[in-house]
């Protein structure tokens, strides 16, 4: 129960993860700051899926019945998405240091992808708030070795780590489908 919700907070914190090696890369924030970045992208990406679930449950009675297919087609075009735009980085994507407004706004950036997975969160039977403690836990230590891992490594390892996000993303969309339409899940 726990194994799919650690694979699908490590798929969603690749965004997260790209952004912190980047900064890391680019800018060497001091432990100070990259503990900042690490807890607002963990603080965001805890959330996030809570919103996305809390939607979802208001329409249970619409959704009960074609949820898998709801689950398969949101992680296939998120991590279609995310891999794309690992492969395919956007012109001008260059990094700028995360400060104040600049931190909220990326981390809400890079949790988008989160509300809507949290609509998937039934599906994999672990406890909401554990799921979503999951991925906010999962992703803010993901943030902090990612600025570490930039200082060392430089920005290349970011959009791999996307690419690997998204792969998961689509692996788990296509797990959820095949386990509620064929084995009952």
């Amino acid at each position: 129960m726990l194994i799919p919700v650690i694979l699908l907070a490590l798929a969603l914190a690749m965004d997260a993860f790209a952004v912190a090696v980047s900064q890391g890369a680019a800018f060497r924030p001091s432990v100070s700051r990259a503990m900042l970045i690490a807890a607002a992208f963990g603080i965001a990406q805890a959330t996030m899926p809570l919103a996305g679930w809390m939607l979802g449950i208001s329409f249970t009675s619409l959704i009960q019945s074609v949820d898998h297919w709801i689950a398969l087609i949101l992680l296939v075009v998120l991590g279609g998405r995310m891999a794309w735009e690992g492969l395919n980085p956007a012109k001008g994507d260059e990094p700028r240091p995360l400060d104040g407004l600049a931190l909220l706004t990326a981390s809400i950036a890079t949790s988008v992808d989160a509300a809507v997975a949290g609509l998937t969160l039934p599906l994999f039977g672990a406890p909401i708030l554990v799921a979503c403690a999951i991925i906010g836990i999962i992703t803010a230590a993901l943030s902090a070795a990612g600025v570490w891992i930039g200082k060392l490594a430089g920005d290349r390892m970011g959009k791999s780590a996307e690419v690997a996000g998204g792969i998961v993303l689509i692996a788990l969309g296509i797990r959820i489908f095949i386990d509620h339409q064929f084995f009952g899940g």
